[in-house]
């Protein structure tokens, strides 16, 4: 173990914050632009599809690669495939050749990097620091996160004001140029490799998804884990469109809804990142899926003038996705070996992305039948009976009792 962790860590933290900040910027910078171009809510569809799809469809054979691969030396090839792609989208404006195609394959290019990415970075994480701060760092790494989400969106909504859509994108090259940048001045071991003639990499994704299958008390951590993502997803498009049609808000009060689950994150990271506790967190996870359900419930419940209300529910929504962000990534860092963290991740990727991505091809038919209230409701009531029957699952329930 590095007795220098966390002098590694803000290293290779200060490269990511500023990587995410950047993505952030040029991604709400590209929705901004795409509304204003097509005006098309189904074109907004595809362009988020086009970011999840070739990540859900590669994910398991990325992390059977990073697993038998150099973790840092995958994370700086991924930054620089996702800041060579941008490049070339900002030379095709530059050109005056760029097309609507052109922006779906960059997302989907930049889905590709970030399936490399995501799993190598969270699988180094063991490696660098104590078992018992892993928790505590990925509440540090949420509130990275939350803070990129926050002035991301801002910061892009008024750079393409300003400027051509190709000078914005520029900032996304930077940004994970810095974040390569900061990999040379830190040293990320790897797990020892195992005796394995046979080096199948379908073989080591069974093997991968086999960690978790044979852990009963996991797999269903994993499974309630997944299930309550296919309805947060869905819900979390409609946000804008409760402020503007059943509140009846308008675009900047939108904006400032979406902002304030991005505040609601951050403090539910510094909650997990300012010290260690000493808690079952599969319970803490339990408890984030209640309370989560509560707010999407009591947000259904609302009359179209609470939108006060509607605000601070979000707020709630946001810090119970961050907490649990932040107890789910250090219970399964501390459950499974270094040497399969890098399928384990992708795997997860992969699995919770593609019911993801059916929500949000139904999700617009599901809100005008049955009304984006009633969509809130339902999906409150079923996140909350999922998390009735998480607490009653007692072989996942006594997974974490040795972290106590």
């Amino acid at each position: 173990m590095n007795n220098n962790w966390k002098r590694t860590f803000a290293i290779i933290w200060s490269g990511q914050f500023f990587s995410i900040l950047t993505s952030s910027l040029v991604n709400f910078a590209i929705i901004i632009w795409l509304s204003l171009q097509t005006g098309s809510a189904e074109i907004l569809a595809f362009a988020a599809i086009a970011a999840m799809l070739p990540q859900s469809i590669i994910g398991p054979f990325t992390g059977a690669l990073i697993d038998r691969g150099n973790r840092k030396l995958v994370m700086m090839l991924a930054d620089t495939f996702i800041a060579l792609c941008t490049l070339i989208l900002a030379i095709l404006f530059w050109l005056d050749v760029a097309e609507l195609w052109h922006i779906f394959a960059l997302l989907a290019l930049r889905s590709v990097g970030s399936a490399f990415h995501m799993p190598a970075m969270q699988a180094s994480v063991p490696l660098l620091a104590p078992i018992e701060q892993l928790t505590r760092i990925a509440g540090i790494n949420q509130i990275i996160a939350s803070v990129s989400q926050i002035a991301g969106p801002a910061l892009g909504a008024m750079l393409i004001t300003i400027w051509d859509i190709e000078y914005v994108l520029i900032f996304d090259v930077a940004g994970a140029l810095l974040a390569v940048t900061s990999l040379f001045f830190v040293h990320i071991p790897n797990p020892e490799k195992q005796n394995d003639l046979e080096r199948d990499i379908l073989k080591e994704m069974k093997e991968g998804a086999m960690v978790v299958l044979r852990n009963r008390g996991l797999s269903f951590v994993f499974l309630y884990s997944t299930l309550v993502v296919f309805f947060i997803v869905p819900i979390s498009v409609l946000f804008p469109l409760m402020t503007l049609d059943y509140f009846n808000g308008t675009e900047f009060q939108a904006g400032i809804i979406e902002a304030i689950w991005s505040v609601g994150a951050l403090v539910g990271g510094a909650i997990m990142g300012v010290k260690v506790y000493k808690v079952n967190r599969v319970g803490l996870i339990n408890w984030m899926h209640l309370l989560l359900g509560v707010a999407f419930l009591l947000s259904g419940l609302l009359s179209p003038t609470g939108l006060v209300w509607f605000a601070i529910l979000t707020a709630l929504s946001g810090v119970t996705g961050a907490v649990y962000n932040s107890a789910f990534t250090g219970l399964i860092q501390t459950k499974i070996e270094p040497t399969a963290l890098g399928r384990v991740f992708s795997m997860y990727y992969t699995i919770a992305l593609i019911p993801s991505m059916l929500g949000l091809i139904g999700i617009g038919f599901i809100a005008d039948t049955i009304g984006l209230n009633n969509s809130f409701i339902i999906s409150g009531i079923i996140i909350m009976i999922i998390g009735i029957v998480a607490f009653n699952t007692k072989s996942a329930m006594k997974l974490d009792k040795m972290h106590i």
